[in-house]
């Protein structure tokens, strides 16, 4: 496989069929059944593409990839929902908070 061929596979995918299928269902299905549902979108990495985090009221999140920025605030649109750029906001201290307590309900749950 050449480099030209490997870059426009990439783009394919990160385009307006980025969004679709079963990662933009699952993102759309966790929105619904939540509560104060924040998007929070992660730059492309050379390992990973553009990520959406989505943070519930609680501090509950998912990482789906979006299909690029574009794509981020699409999902926005459609769900009605906020959506930050995480190189500007950082994470919210909800979602730190919730992985803690994830991380003593399974230390309790190993000790039992």
């Amino acid at each position: 496989m050449g480099l030209f061929s490997r870059l426009s596979r990439g783009r394919a995918g990160s385009g307006r069929h980025g969004m679709r299928g079963p990662d933009a269902q699952y993102l759309a299905n966790w929105a619904h059944t939540r509560t104060g549902v924040e998007a929070y979108v992660e730059p492309q990495t050379t390992v990973t593409p553009v990520t959406v985090v989505l943070v519930a009221n609680d501090g509950e999140w998912t990482r789906r990839p979006v299909g690029g920025a574009h794509g981020a605030r699409r999902l926005g649109e459609d769900l009605h929902i906020p959506v930050y750029d995480v190189r500007k906001t950082g994470y919210p201290q909800r979602m730190r908070d919730y992985d803690a307590r994830q991380k003593i309900l399974r230390n309790r749950a190993r000790e039992a």
